[in-house]
């Protein structure tokens, strides 16, 4: 049979599942697997049933217990992560907190993670030259006095400070000598003498005053020179990237890509030949406040999935969106917590049963709060129906009119 009639028959029947529900990106998927494979149109249509029928037993039935299912396909597995500590190879070495400390992390959204971290991508003509890919990476990553100096020494005698630069690493950095000068606050430029690699700064005051040339030296040292704040330290390396052509075409070439410890996207972004599009930081209050509460959502989702990836465990998506969806829904983060979601349940003995149980019962007697009883904690401690499955649909039967009915079967004359 010709391409063209079949091309033809796997449209129709792709647009036959778009109409019976089936996802678009699930659709482009069945596509492109059957697309070259010189299948019958027999065997096309069989396809295609099948991949309807999986479909519609994998939707979750009325009534079904989301939330319970997640929180135990997350849960269980969480239980045997080693508590180890994954690194990245590189020039020099960086570690990131995976495993359960970092699920842990990411369930209680903490404000600040343990080890934030940054995948800037360059733009496709900066990604694959390697002078340009340093440039950037020389622009990002954050460099103190500390880093570049000797020595940074107070002399007592004259009340000055005198740091001793590295010739090697300031021209490594590409840091012109000229103008460190105005990185230094409080320090009158006057006051600054430049010989070579030496740099001379009068303090004045008080012949002898200690205390104040130590604050001097130590805010001095910790002065950022070049870079961007936060981005402390910052590796680059050559890898597969995707690359996406006008025509929707994937293509993949090597590119070089820069992993930082710390991060500063919104910084990052402006940064020239950075890829705005597919930079990407592991920090997931920094994202919510740059893109927005749905970006969170998709990082929360990536980053949860990651860590149980790493550890070889098999996690249903589903159960990842339904978490994520229930942290975010509000429109903020929230922990799953006392401090978050569990403590801003409405019923009093849910609460009770999660943490602080006196605590709560205390408070709600004292506010007067009523327990509505919906919920599945609650009526498993007073010992009633759960309103799940079966439980969620109230049934209600007109007992006069089954009476008659039975009445009327009962006069009937036996066949």
């Amino acid at each position: 049979m010709p391409e063209d009639s079949n091309l033809a028959f796997i449209e129709k029947e792709i647009e036959h599942l778009l109409s019976q529900g089936i996802p678009d990106k699930l659709c482009r998927e069945v596509k492109n697997k059957i697309i070259g494979k010189g299948l019958t149109l027999k065997q096309i249509r069989y396809f295609c049933n099948q991949v309807y029928m999986a479909y519609q037993k994998a939707l979750v039935s009325p009534g079904e217990t989301v939330g319970t299912v997640a929180a135990q396909s997350i849960g269980e597995p969480g239980t045997q992560m080693t508590l180890r500590t994954f690194h990245f190879a590189g020039v020099a070495e960086m570690s990131v907190t995976q495993g359960l400390p970092r699920l842990i992390e990411i369930v209680d959204a903490r404000r600040n993670p343990s080890t934030p971290v940054m995948r800037i991508f360059l733009k496709s003509d900066v990604g694959t030259n390697r002078e340009k890919a340093l440039e950037v990476h020389r622009e990002i990553e954050e460099v103190r006095i500390e880093s570049i100096a000797y020595t940074v020494e107070a002399d007592m005698v004259t009340s000055s400070i005198v740091i001793e630069l590295i010739p090697e690493l300031v021209e490594e950095k590409s840091i012109e000598i000229e103008k460190i000068p105005e990185k230094f606050k409080r320090v009158k430029k006057e006051n600054i003498t430049i010989d070579g690699h030496t740099i001379i700064l009068e303090i004045g005051g008080d012949e002898g005053d200690i205390q104040k040339l130590q604050k001097v030296r130590e805010k001095i040292q910790r002065t950022i020179i070049k870079g961007i704040k936060g981005v402390k330290r910052g590796i680059i390396s050559k890898e597969l990237v995707e690359r996406e052509d006008k025509h929707g075409n994937i293509t993949k070439q090597d590119e070089y890509v820069i992993q930082t410890e710390g991060t500063n996207l919104e910084e990052v972004m402006l940064v020239p030949g950075v890829d705005a599009a597919k930079t990407f930081s592991n920090h997931i209050h920094e994202i919510e406040e740059l893109f927005g509460i749905e970006a969170a959502r998709n990082v929360l989702i990536k980053e949860a999935f990651s860590v149980l990836d790493d550890q070889g465990l098999d996690v249903d998506y589903r159960h990842l969106l339904v978490m994520s969806d229930l942290m975010t829904t509000t429109g903020i983060i929230r922990q799953i917590g006392r401090h978050g979601i569990s403590g801003e349940k409405q019923s009093v003995l849910a609460r009770a049963a999660f943490e602080v149980t006196i605590k709560q019962l205390l408070e709600a007697s004292l506010m007067g709060e009523e327990e509505p009883l919906k919920g599945i904690p609650e009526n498993v401690i007073v010992g009633q129906i759960i309103p799940v499955g079966t439980g969620s649909v109230d049934l209600m039967m007109d007992l006069d009119r089954a009476q008659l009915k039975n009445q009327e079967k009962s006069l009937k004359p036996a066949a």
